[in-house]
């Protein structure tokens, strides 16, 4: 969560010049509530601080080597949504920052004295404790929840599961769900179903399984063990992973495999971070989404399932997959949960 007023802001300051880095880091950590964790001279280590450090807030400067910093935020936000204040001395580069994803603007002076230097740093303090305040950043027209930089709670394992589904899906995901409890390793859903139908949806299963952490993907959420995300209707879900776990991003994006949500947008997302560790579910469905996913995760290693024609409503996503070669196993409905758990336990 953002910083409160018990806690210190943490702040990453990103400028080419190692100067102004080192006076501007001077002068904000005065403040009490700010500290400067970690400081970058281009957008490349920025970005790798901001994954080290998990920073509160950043402060960029626009005009950099390798990459300038509106270009550096069109990257950036969408993948990790954090306020940024643009120290620029251009107004012209700092409106289009902010069109780009940074919140908060501060002109960054030619310094000819020491009250003028004291005034920019009071003005800056005021800006970085401003964007701490934030709980949504905007990039063009797509506005993005902060990320939670510091979640308390984070999976226990590196186990991840994954379920895909469209016709039938909606009533077969229940009966995996009740095999699973509070420790159950962090899942992931993608249904197809419409927009706003998806929160309907997962608010039915929380009051059905109040022991489960069950919500629809929220950009930034950090996930854990014992919480199910089910992918928001005309959002792509995908999934990502740093050293405190799992987390999810939830972005609009054209159709894959016909779809959006697409089950293999999100296969694909835990192929790549999950690897041996992750397990997937293709379930009941017409066509043919997932089953390309489903063969990236077990040629990564991972442990691949799909619902069996016999409890299918349409046997159709699951029998193009095994045509594909991509399950390990063939399952019944009601078995699923137990086949994961018990692999899980192997």
């Amino acid at each position: 969560m953002n910083g409160s007023k018990s806690s210190k802001i943490r702040v990453l300051l990103v400028d080419d010049s190692q100067l102004f880095r080192e006076v501007a880091a001077k002068l904000i950590s005065h403040d009490d509530r700010i500290e400067v964790i970690a400081t970058a001279g281009d957008p490349y280590e920025a970005r790798d601080k901001i994954i080290e450090y998990k920073p509160d807030v950043m402060v960029l400067d626009i005009e950099m080597p390798k990459m300038n910093g509106i270009r550096f935020l069109e990257q950036l936000i969408p993948q990790f949504p954090l306020p940024v204040v643009i120290c620029s001395s251009t107004p012209l580069n700092a409106f289009a920052a902010l069109e780009a994803g940074a919140v908060d603007y501060v002109c960054k002076p030619h310094i000819t004295s020491s009250d003028e230097l004291n005034a920019f740093a009071s003005e800056l303090i005021v800006r970085i404790k401003s964007a701490n305040a934030a709980t949504t950043v905007r990039a063009g027209s797509v506005v993005y929840n902060v990320m939670h930089r510091n979640p308390l709670k984070t999976a226990k394992n590196s186990r991840i599961i994954a379920i895909g589904g469209s016709t039938g899906a909606t009533e077969a995901v229940p009966r995996i769900l009740c095999g699973f409890n509070a420790d159950t390793p962090p899942v992931v859903v993608v249904v197809h179903m419409p927009e706003n139908f998806t929160a309907i949806y997962a608010q039915r299963l929380r009051q059905q399984f109040p022991e489960l952490d069950i919500m629809e993907a929220k950009h930034g959420e950090y996930l854990h063990n014992g919480s199910v995300a089910i992918a928001a209707g005309k959002r792509h879900l995908k999934v990502y992973k740093d050293e405190n776990g799992y987390f999810i991003t939830s972005l609009a994006g054209k159709k894959v495999s016909g779809h959006c949500p697409s089950v293999d947008v999100m296969f694909e997302s835990v192929a790549a971070c999950g690897k041996k560790d992750a397990l997937a579910v293709l379930l009941t469905g017409m066509g043919s989404d997932g089953a390309n996913g489903l063969k990236m995760i077990k040629d990564a290693g991972g442990y691949t399932v799909v619902q069996d024609e016999e409890s299918c409503v349409v046997y159709g996503m699951p029998k193009v997959a095994l045509e594909k070669g991509a399950a390990c196993r063939q399952v019944q409905l009601d078995s699923i949960a137990e086949t994961l758990l018990r692999k899980i336990k192997e």
